[in-house]
């Protein structure tokens, strides 16, 4: 079961942190791309304080704390789930004289 914890938490925060620092870099790069203009299509979306431009400076508002919280909460996940495990592990193997509580229910 702690495996199982470990495991979930490691997995999951991970595929969270991954998400986050795309989105985050795509939002950003989306208002760079209109306030550069090097190409046609950014031209036709249209020059800064056009409603494009309105909407990626509000996408970089959000996507900036993506990118920037990602590594960091991740890595206080990890430490968490870990002092979690060990804090926590003699109580779980004392459940049932190491068997656990799902074998404890079924007898």
């Amino acid at each position: 079961a702690l495996a199982g914890m470990l495991t979930g938490g490691l997995v999951s925060g991970v595929q969270l942190a991954v998400s986050m620092s795309n989105t985050g870099g795509a939002w950003d790069n989306a208002k760079k791309y209109i306030e550069a203009g090097n190409s046609p299509h950014a031209r036709e979306l249209g020059p800064k304080g056009s409603d494009c431009h309105k909407a990626a400076v509000i996408g970089d508002t959000v996507g900036d704390p993506l990118k920037d919280t990602s590594g960091p909460s991740l890595n206080i996940l990890v430490k968490l789930m870990a002092v979690e495990s060990l804090v926590f592990a003699p109580f779980f193997y004392n459940i049932n004289h190491g068997q656990g509580l799902i074998f404890q229910l079924f007898q």
